[in-house]
């Protein structure tokens, strides 16, 4: 079982910067791949980018590459996702949640925090 808890959301404007931050509970979240994904009012929820259980590899959807970066730091059981030059199209709830599997599918991941509110001003 693990419990995730997103932070660090917030009111920026476009071309700021923001650092989320997921803290996970449980003794394996090494052992799990990382994901964020993001859901707009009225809009599926999309993939925005994961990380492996080493931290080794990573990857990004297109729209986040070379502005979004995400990282791990398994002592502490946490992850990031660094957010930079953001958009207004960036506004959305932010979530992170965890996977068995190197997954960009929402469906492969078995834990969910409850997500925390991006809003980009222009």
């Amino acid at each position: 079982q693990v419990q995730l808890v997103e932070s660090g959301g917030g009111l920026v404007q476009a071309g700021d910067s923001l650092r989320l931050t997921c803290a996970a509970s449980g003794r394996t979240f090494n052992s799990y791949t990382m994901g964020w994904f993001r859901q707009a009012p009225g809009k599926e929820r999309e993939f925005v980018g994961r990380i492996s259980g080493s931290g080794r590899s990573t990857s990004y959807a297109d729209s986040m590459k070379g502005r979004f970066t995400i990282s791990r730091d398994n002592a502490r059981n946490t992850m990031y996702l660094e957010m930079n030059s953001l958009k207004r199209e960036d506004t959305a709830r932010y979530y992170c949640a965890a996977s068995r599997s190197f997954s960009t599918n929402s469906g492969a991941y078995d834990y969910w925090g409850q997500g925390t509110q991006v809003t980009v001003s222009s």
